[in-house]
Formats: structure tokens, sequence, C-alpha cells
């Protein structure tokens, strides 16, 4: 798999410029591991840990926070990023609950574990909810997007620096999906939140609820019969070696957020807030692109090889199938979100 480097243009992206004006260098330093913070390069270093759930070999590694890293210390404002992937510092909802509780300082997190503590987030998840990548990227760049940004902090005490794209989810399995009714008698593996189980429902799927880490051997050993993820993460969980058949259903627009303990976030002065926000603001358009390249070269590769067998299934059904239930279920601040949402597609 190569990793493009070319930038799809860097937009201004509004939801991570929050409070940079009340955020300014005056801030007190704050300590990581008993080092005293940064003042642009003139004190001494803070640490700052970065977490994640995947693989050494995927995008969100070698593309992401491995270039974050590079970028932030060789801005020389007194930062350095200590890197945790492949769920080093524990599952999804674990390391959210140790971002919030300072414990962790910046993770890669989905929408669907950050409404564990603030619930209208949620619906960043929802099937077909985004049409494609641009889609999602506009809407942060919105006015919606930046006040939902703005709630994030006072809901969690958690920033949101920077979306980025994780890849279109589709399902693997063992027999063709062409149309919802395929999903008769299958157990699907969903991530255990009320969004994707919610999602599930919508789609007309089973749900079943296996941690990420165990997605593997439940497919292996048949406590499940298929699962949803974007395409680069399907090969670095090898499931190829357990399922046979690929649907593009692209289904959701896997949407991640880097997010970041507020109080650590203030106790940084102005330089190292600027550079933590253009970094991951620049880095976000480099990871796009590797993911979108993983994405064309595996189909490719496994369709030439006979890896999976790829299916193009009734897209249609299964969107029509989303978008009814959706805007009969859901209520409230989630409906005016879904709403919104679909309003700038």
């Amino acid at each position: 798999m190569k990793c493009s480097t070319h930038l799809r243009g860097i937009a201004g992206l509004s939801i991570v410029a929050l409070a940079l004006t009340a955020c300014s260098g005056d801030s007190e330093a704050g300590e990581t591991s008993g080092e005293a913070g940064g003042d642009g390069g003139g004190g001494e270093t803070v640490t700052l840990s970065l977490a994640h759930s995947y693989a050494t070999n995927h995008p969100h590694q070698t593309c992401g926070a491995e270039l974050v890293k590079e970028q932030v210390e060789g801005a020389d404002v007194g930062l350095e990023i200590e890197i945790f992937p492949d769920s080093t510092l524990g599952g999804h909802a674990e390391r959210f609950a140790s971002v919030v509780s300072g414990d962790i300082d910046i993770d890669i997190q989905g929408p669907s574990e950050i409404s564990a503590t603030f619930e209208p987030v949620g619906v960043l998840d929802a099937a077909y909810a985004f049409d494609d990548a641009d889609h999602l990227f506009s809407f942060f760049e919105s006015d919606a997007g930046v006040e939902l940004g703005e709630q994030i902090i006072e809901g969690s005490g958690a920033r949101i620096l920077a979306p980025w794209y994780f890849g279109m989810r589709h399902f693997t399995s063992n027999t063709p999906l062409n149309t919802p009714e395929d999903f008769d008698g299958l157990r699907m593996r969903f991530p255990d939140t009320p969004q994707f189980l919610q999602n599930a429902e919508a789609l007309g799927a089973s749900p079943t609820s296996v941690a990420f880490e165990e997605v593997y051997i439940s497919l292996q050993q048949g406590v499940v019969d298929g699962q949803e993820n974007p395409i680069p993460t399907i090969d670095s969980l090898a499931l190829p070696e357990v399922q046979s058949h690929l649907n593009l259903t692209g289904h959701m627009v896997g949407i991640h957020m880097i997010v970041m303990n507020e109080e650590k976030w203030q106790s940084l002065d102005g330089d190292q807030q600027e550079t933590l926000q253009s970094v991951f603001q620049e880095v976000r358009d480099t990871n796009r692109g590797c993911i979108e390249d993983a994405e064309n070269e595996l189909v490719e590769q496994w369709e030439a090889e006979g890896t999976m067998e790829i299916v193009e299934p009734d897209v249609e059904a299964f969107r029509t199938k989303a978008e009814e239930f959706f805007t009969s279920e859901l209520d409230g601040e989630k409906l005016e979100l879904y709403q919104t949402i679909r309003d700038q597609a």
C-alpha cells in the first residue's frame, strides 16, 4: 500500500480554530510527566500522548500519527508527541474516558464513542448521513460544525482539533449482500454503541456487539457471520482470511475526530496551540489521500487475486431504507443535526 503525500487543498477548518484568541500565549504552562510547559522552544519540552486503535500499517499511523509527530516536533515549539497505536492504552470507549479525565492527552475517536458523554454527536455516524469525504469536511467548516465543536467541549471536556476521514464503511460476509433482505438469518458485527446498533436496525440487519479487537476471532469462530468497516481496516485486521465477500454498500463515510483533553489544551501556549491545530489540519488531507489510495488499490488487488469476491449491491435500496428510518425515528437535537447534515449534501 503506498502512502500518497499530496494535499487536497487545506481549507480553513473553522472547528479547529475555536477559541484560539482566548487561548493565547499568556495561559499557564502545563505539565506532563513532571515536565514544565513549553514556550515556543525556550522552555522544557511538553510530551503529549497520542493514542489510537489501529495497527502500525494502517494509514492512521503511517500517514497520520507519524506525520503529526514529525511535523509537531519539527516546529520547535516545545512539544513532543508519544504515539500509542493498536489499542495499547485500551479500547475506544476506555480511551475516550481517559481523554476526558486527562490520562491521555490526544486520541483518534469516532463520534459514537464521544456520544457516551455528549449524545447528539453520535448522529454523525448515522448510515448514509454523509455522501462523501467532501461533504463531511464541509459540514465541519460550516456554522453548524463550529457550533457542534463548542457543544462537545461543554458537554464532554474534550476539544475537537480536526476531523479525519476513516474511509467508506462496507460490509464483509461469506454470502453476497445485494439488498437489505440479504441480511436475513445473518448475525452482523456492529460496534457496541447506540448509533451503530441503530444503524443495524435502519439497514435491516441483526446486530451482534463485538469489540474491535475481537472482530477477527469472532468471524473465525462463527460467533458472527459478517461485519462492517472501511477497506484499509478490513485489510489491517486480516479479515480476507475469514470472509469471502466484500459488499460495497458505502453505508457510512467513516469519520474520526482528533480529540484532546481541554484542560491540557488550555495549558499550552499560543504557539503550541497554533502548531497542533495547523498540523492536524494539514495531515487530515494527507491522511485522506493515503486512505483513498489504499481503498482503490486493495479492491483491485483482492479482485485480481481472487482474495475476495467484490459485490456491487443495490446501494439505493440500502440508502432509502436508512433515510426512511432516521427521518421517522430520530427526534429533538438528533433529528435537527441529521437534517442539517443532509441539507448540506
